[in-house]
């Protein structure tokens, strides 16, 4: 019987923890809003040592990522939007819409760019279970 705690996907990169041990963090802050590191990664995870940058260039695709995260944060707010107060040709509801859409995209921005960069992360470096009996085996 095996001792290890399964940590689920979702919780991880919501967290923003390392993909192939899903414990050590991926950023030197815990807060996204910290605005002059948001960005700022560890060299390789504290507790499993995976490398954060696997190769130069490496995050260039979270533009991508972080795109669609975007696009679907505006979206659902205009969905929630039409559902909750609806919109009409004869006032300016759209406009407080896409005003509230585009100011809720500011805010959240920093979470969406360090989210991207974990996700972006996770599909590249697998989880494996047993990372800590590697590394005994091969310091032994």
């Amino acid at each position: 019987m095996s001792n290890y705690i399964s940590i689920p996907y979702l919780s991880s990169v919501l967290r923003n923890k390392c993909p192939r041990c899903r414990k050590g963090n991926l950023f030197t802050t815990k807060s996204a809003y910290k605005l002059k590191s948001t960005l700022e990664m560890n060299k390789s995870c504290p507790v499993c040592n995976q490398k954060t940058e696997i190769e130069p260039g490496f995050y260039y695709g979270t533009s991508y990522v972080s795109y669609a995260l975007a696009v679907a944060f505006v979206v659902s707010v205009f969905v929630a939007w039409y559902v909750l107060i609806g919109f009409s040709i004869n006032d300016d509801r759209v406009f407080w819409c896409m005003g509230t859409a585009i100011v809720g995209l500011i805010l959240i921005q920093p979470f969406l760019m360090r989210l991207s960069r974990t996700l972006w992360l996770s599909w590249f470096v697998k989880y494996d279970k047993n990372w800590g009996a590697v590394i005994e085996n091969t310091t032994t």
